[in-house]
């Protein structure tokens, strides 16, 4: 029967810290496409002339505030956002963006993580907040989002 497909967006979250030990610690988490997220697709679907930049950024954060449909923002970053790099296979209905903090980049306790379309403010695409990363000075953390459509 036609017209009864829904779309769902389905994300998550995974960072892997590796300290100078050689020591990786994983932690994975779902997220939330937040309400301006999808502003976002919809601009960058239909919006003409003027769509919005691409979510090609990563910031992360120390709040612990819990995730609402209503946010626009992290609560707390730190750190400077990272540049993301796209990945998708044709044919596929998920695709990723993933960073990478060098060692002595956004150190500290980090607790919340989100995709943005500018290095700074912008919009946010998602946000998901996990247990605590003790991300040390010579640390280094990948994040990695990945989304799945239905």
């Amino acid at each position: 029967m036609r017209g009864t497909e829904k779309l769902k967006l389905h994300g998550s979250m995974t960072a892997t810290l590796i300290k100078p030990s050689g020591e990786v610690m994983v932690t994975h988490k779902n997220n939330m496409v937040v309400d301006v997220g999808f502003d976002f697709i919809a601009d960058a679907m239909c919006k003409s002339p003027s769509r919005p930049d691409i979510m090609g950024y990563i910031g992360v954060g120390k709040g612990t505030t819990a995730v609402s449909g209503t946010q626009a923002a992290l609560v707390d970053e730190i750190g400077v956002r990272q540049s993301a790099v796209y990945a998708h296979t044709a044919g596929t209905k998920s695709f990723t963006l993933s960073t990478f903090l060098d060692a002595g980049t956004a150190t500290g306790p980090i607790t919340e993580a989100a995709v943005f379309n500018a290095a700074v403010a912008g919009a946010m695409l998602d946000r998901v907040v996990f247990d605590v990363i003790n991300k040390g000075a010579a640390d280094t953390l990948t994040v990695a989002f990945t989304f799945n459509m239905q």
